[in-house]
């Protein structure tokens, strides 16, 4: 203006938009963080829950329906579904009191629907079992979450705590409450007997800050061998390992053909994969008293026992049927009725029952002491009464089982070693 002396210089056209709401800036917020990606689900649940309050506030109302913010939400530009809203206030308005340094560390939306679907099923067996009142379990959960909030969080720490707690109160068996939470999370029904004998289970108080296994890998040994026979040789004494190495899928090659001892290597490998897969199915389903680990033996575990009195007494015929068939596949998979009997009694109690009708040669024994269900009906009694990881664990099993026999039929190396160093080669 002073240098033209132009009158149109002296003013500047401003577009002024007058402030309407403070839920419009949250949005605005919301919307850029959406299109960027990366915001941690926690965040995300606390600004939308922040939002909802702004918009209760700016409408005068008392509280909006979760259908109400899904529409309110979707007018402003930011889609939300109610189911995922109901997902959001469940971690800002139950989980973040009781464990804000999980969420913090980045649990999302997959693990809070792990933890409401875990809550639900141990109130639902709390409420059929008439364990008191919903403020005591609330205090019982409450408690066990703040115990495991942490930055490297596991479900499973907090699922042994919620099954120890209810056994305790309900003085039954851990593992009848283990089988109930399962059937439960799975949708299957789980019958009450009318008597439970009260039992008192050696595990059942087990610390729960050492759990036995975890969703991101593989469990621990429940159950270990502590004191091997000490006149059983380990089965790769005295063998000649330098025959070529059979054709294996890559991931369970652990040194080249050409390598002395890499046949022993990948049944190491073998065996170990075997193991993980039974003693986790066997733990899933109130067996993991049954079955020990063999790192160098026969076909990486063994069952020692049947499934307990107490346990079978337990279960509706529904699970009856589960449970003894997948001890049956245990035991086809550990080889328990065709490996050197010498050898199997060597690790089994002598007043078991299972002893007694392996030593005997009795299969009724054994029928007697295990329910046998008849093999035609396998596919209706296991196999689609196993949940999904379990069933691919089961075929995982079975597959390792393969591989383990393929080696050994091709290499010779012996499985099952007997006293004085003296085996027969698997065929």
């Amino acid at each position: 203006m002073d240098e033209t002396g132009d009158e149109r210089f002296r003013w500047i056209d401003c577009v002024v938009k007058p402030w309407s709401q403070e839920s419009n800036v949250l949005f605005a917020h919301l919307r850029e963080n959406e299109l960027r990606g990366g915001l941690p689900f926690i965040d995300k649940a606390l600004a939308v829950f922040e939002a909802k309050s702004l918009l209760e506030s700016e409408m005068e109302v008392e509280s909006l329906s979760q259908r109400q913010l899904e529409e309110l939400f979707r007018e402003r530009g930011f889609g939300l579904s109610h189911s995922m809203i109901s997902k959001m206030g469940y971690a800002v308005e139950t989980l973040w009191p009781l464990m804000p340094k999980a969420l913090a560390a980045g649990l999302g939306r997959p693990q809070v629907e792990k933890i409401r679907a875990l809550e639900r099923a141990a109130r639902a067996i709390w409420d059929r079992r008439q364990l008191g009142d919903n403020t005591v379990f609330d205090a019982i959960f409450a408690e066990l979450c703040r115990r495991y909030d942490g930055a490297e969080w596991d479900i499973q720490p907090l699922r042994d705590a919620l099954e120890n707690e209810i056994a305790v109160e309900s003085e039954l068996n851990r593992q009848v409450i283990h089988l109930e939470m399962e059937a439960q999370l799975s949708g299957r029904a789980f019958s009450l007997p009318a008597h439970t004998e009260e039992v008192t289970e050696p595990g059942a108080d087990r610390d729960p800050e050492h759990p036995e296994h975890s969703d991101s890998g593989p469990p621990s040994n429940t159950t270990t061998l502590e004191k091997q026979p000490a006149d059983i040789d380990s089965p790769a004494s005295g063998h000649d390992k330098s025959k070529d190495q059979p054709n294996m899928p890559a991931e369970l090659t652990s040194a080249p053909n050409s390598q002395k001892g890499g046949q022993q290597r990948n049944l190491e490998v073998l065996r170990s994969q075997l193991w993980d897969c039974a003693v986790t199915l066997a733990t899933s389903h109130g067996l993991h008293e049954t079955v020990i680990h063999l790192p160098d033996q026969g076909l990486g575990f063994l069952l020692i026992d049947v499934p307990s009195p107490e346990l079978r007494e337990s279960l509706d015929q529904d699970m009856l049927d589960l449970v003894s068939a997948l001890w049956w596949q245990l035991a086809a998979s550990s080889e328990l009725t065709v490996a050197p009997t010498d050898i199997v009694l060597a690790y089994l109690d002598k007043d078991s029952s299972l002893y007694q009708a392996l030593a005997s040669h009795d299969a009724g024994l054994l029928f007697g002491s295990v329910w046998t269900p008849d093999p035609g009906h396998l596919n209706s009694q296991l196999w689609q009464q196993l949940n999904p990881p379990d069933w691919q664990r089961l075929l995982q099993m079975m597959e390792s089982y393969r591989s383990i026999k393929r080696l050994a039929f091709d290499t010779g190396v012996e499985l099952w070693a007997q006293q004085g160093g003296e085996s027969d080669v698997v065929q």
